[in-house]
């Protein structure tokens, strides 16, 4: 009976410990920043808006394991999986309707050494997901119809996609004879 009424009292004591730590959890102090994004960023998605905002959906800080997912289930795609979760694209482009991926874009400010190495499983990923890469540098001055052209540059095999042309073209000459070079027999007179 003594046993009964110690583990109750036990019970009882545990029962408040875990209430106290998670109610303390829960209060946590948390602050709300005030900018999202900082001025050069802030400065470059305008410049994104307009050049290809009418085209594209623009998502901002994306990982790259968001956008990309191994194509096998072993040890190596799992291990490449937990490398790109640790890797951040500043900004990729989507179709409007479908939402699909279709070009990172890389912020290069060497003022800040942000980036100014070239992430070479970050590129490599990319290039096997056929989803453009592209890294812009940082400047004072830039004009949407230039950001629309450095964009435009690595679109290319995009837009041949879309617009489903061939990447080289062929000849107009015809693969077969279009009559025969031989007669059917005696002709009648």
């Amino acid at each position: 009976m003594e046993l009964a009424i110690i583990l109750t009292m036990l019970l009882i004591v545990m029962a408040l410990g875990v209430t106290k730590l998670t109610a303390q959890e829960v209060n946590v102090p948390f602050k709300r920043k005030q900018n999202l994004f900082t001025p050069t960023e802030r400065q470059f998605i305008s410049l994104l808006e307009t050049s290809v905002g009418h085209e594209f959906r623009i998502l901002c800080r994306v990982r790259l394991s968001d956008v990309l997912s191994p194509s096998g289930s072993d040890k190596k795609g799992k291990l490449a999986t937990a490398k790109a979760q640790t890797k951040q694209l500043d900004f990729i482009l989507c179709e409007k309707e479908t939402m699909r991926p279709v070009a990172a874009i890389d912020l290069v400010n060497s003022a800040e050494k942000y980036k100014t190495q070239r992430d070479w499983f970050v590129a490599g990923a990319l290039e096997s997901a056929h989803i453009a890469h592209i890294r812009i540098k940082v400047k004072a001055g830039y004009t949407p119809k230039e950001i629309r052209a450095c964009i435009e540059n690595k679109l290319i095999e995009y837009r041949q996609i879309v617009e489903k042309k061939p990447l080289v073209k062929t000849s107009t000459r015809p693969t077969r004879p279009l009559r025969s070079s031989r007669t059917n027999g005696p002709q009648a007179a």
